[in-house]
């Protein structure tokens, strides 16, 4: 044994595949004197073999129980069947047993994947090129505000909701939503019956970052503008917990200064709709530990999970899976994705966390075609 790394949350023995050769005495180097060292160990030697033996065992039994607090040991890549196209900026959703992957940059036709049978499809392009969206599942359609067209760097807010009927594979374009308000790589979350929009930027990756927060109620069509949150922010989703909307992630992008990537926006905002008041979690540590856009968010069993995104850094993407858990108030790290990725979605169906599609790297590639999957307890 050569020794051990922590790796994606994983305990990595590292084992030589050649014999380990014990010197007769310091400063040997001869093949002769390693191979005749084999049968002369001192009791010294032998000791510290039985020692490292037992730290062995010991580390094993470590990585057992570590794996088991978290269900499987590390995300799995899934074999799937059929036509999937690949991109990035799209979204990933869960609907009615499938998943749909939608959007993204260039015209994109839906690809729906039945996870039973693993095996992918193909639906119907959307009315026009949409990405940089949060999509919300409301009354048996996928709605979708807050999305972008166009191409880098000045992609412009899409005008109106779009709703998409996965049942009968119609797109439908629907209210417009105000001109004054419109954004795109908003985080987008659906409360008693009623949208609320979060954040994002009006003028593609140039600018005009914000943090705004609106409400749209689907049975009078109404906008609302409600409070602004504490940090502007883009390239982000947002969870609902109970009776609050957290914002973690993201980032105030900026072409115009040729800060595209670099400022992330570490602080955790959270609206309480009870009270109509924003608040930032309380501390300093209390913020994303790895701050970073571009993120997939999703509500594990009251807590918020912070999934894959991207920084700076040019390669890979993140692979990170942070979660909070408001009731402790701590963060927790969770095993890493097979493949870092940003500008997707995940979801959960039949016990495990999901996730498809993005890209690999900082920016726009490589666009991935992989799936993989993580148990949860």
């Amino acid at each position: 044994m050569r020794g051990y790394n922590l790796l994606n949350g994983k305990i990595v023995f590292k084992i030589s595949p050649h014999p380990v050769f014990l010197p007769e005495e310091e400063g040997t180097h001869s093949p002769r004197g390693r191979r005749n060292s084999l049968f002369k160990l001192t009791g010294h030697q032998c000791s510290a073999m039985k020692i490292h033996h037992h730290i062995f065992l010991l580390l094993v039994l470590f990585a057992l129980s570590a794996c088991a607090a978290v269900g499987e040991s590390a995300w799995q890549l899934v074999e799937t069947d059929g036509a999937l196209e690949k991109r990035h900026e799209a979204a990933f959703v869960l609907f009615q047993d499938k998943f749909y992957v939608m959007g993204g940059r260039g015209a994109k036709s839906v690809n729906v994947l039945d996870p039973k049978t693993r095996r992918w499809s193909t639906q119907s392009k959307p009315p026009l090129e949409i990405h940089h969206f949060q999509p919300v599942v409301y009354q048996d359609k996928i709605y979708i505000l807050g999305a972008m067209s166009g191409k880098f760097p000045r992609e412009i807010p899409v005008a109106n909701i779009i709703i998409y009927d996965p049942i009968k594979d119609v797109w439908e374009t629907g209210p417009e939503i105000p001109k004054e308000r419109r954004r795109g790589a908003a985080g987008v979350v659906l409360y008693k019956g009623k949208f609320y929009m979060v954040a994002g930027i009006r003028f593609g990756h140039m600018g005009g970052y914000v943090n705004w927060l609106d409400e749209f109620d689907p049975a009078t069509g109404r906008w609302k503008v409600l409070a602004d949150a504490p940090h502007k922010r883009d390239h982000f989703q947002a969870v609902v917990i109970k009776d609050k909307i957290y914002a973690a992630g993201g980032r105030t992008t900026s072409k115009e200064t040729k800060q595209v990537f670099h400022l992330v926006v570490p602080q955790v905002d959270v609206y309480d709709f009870v009270t109509g008041v924003w608040q930032s979690l309380p501390s300093p540590a209390l913020d994303l530990p790895t701050p970073r856009a571009g993120t997939s968010s999703l509500l594990i069993h009251n807590k918020l999970a912070v999934i894959g995104g991207e920084t700076k850094r040019k390669s890979p993407a993140h692979n990170e899976v942070e979660v909070f858990d408001p009731k402790s108030q701590a963060w927790s790290a969770w095993p890493g994705l097979v493949r870092g990725r940003h500008g997707t979605g995940a979801a959960i169906y039949d016990g495990f966390i999901w996730t498809c599609c993005g890209s690999g790297n900082r920016g726009g590639g490589p666009e991935l075609l992989s799936t993989e999957r993580f148990k949860l307890d």
